[in-house]
């Protein structure tokens, strides 16, 4: 059976979502996007601000499933603008220092009109 997980620490599902799930020992995370958990804003206009806030939630969010970003086998990755790649892997890279499996893909809107969106699949 899953297990719902949630944390005051990562931004409050926009939608009929959970922000994770947890079965069978894997956690599986929503999209965190650049939300700041404590004023409810996005607060930066930049990607490596955004990417900075939006692995803060989601290592908060791993944290109270039980796991962490070392844990984690598989990203997806939404960019706004695939010319902010670089940019993006610089902050990314810090946090995701395991090098996990990973996608990443160029949409044309995010919730929000954040720049960055990324979810996770890691290790219980």
């Amino acid at each position: 059976m899953a297990e719902t997980i949630y944390t005051k620490n990562a931004p409050d599902a926009i939608g009929p979502y959970s922000q994770a799930k947890v079965v069978g020992g894997l956690v599986f995370t929503s999209g965190q996007i650049a939300i700041n958990p404590a004023t409810g804003n996005v607060e930066s206009d930049t990607i490596e601000g955004q990417t900075e806030q939006v692995c803060k939630n989601l290592a908060n969010l791993l944290e109270a499933a039980g796991s962490s970003i070392e844990k984690a086998v598989k990203t997806v990755c939404f960019l706004k603008d695939m010319g902010d790649f670089a940019a993006f892997n610089e902050v990314y890279g810090r946090y995701f220092t395991s090098k996990p499996a990973r996608s990443c893909v160029a949409v044309k809107t995010l919730p929000k009109d954040v720049m960055v969106e990324v979810e996770v699949i890691a290790e219980k």
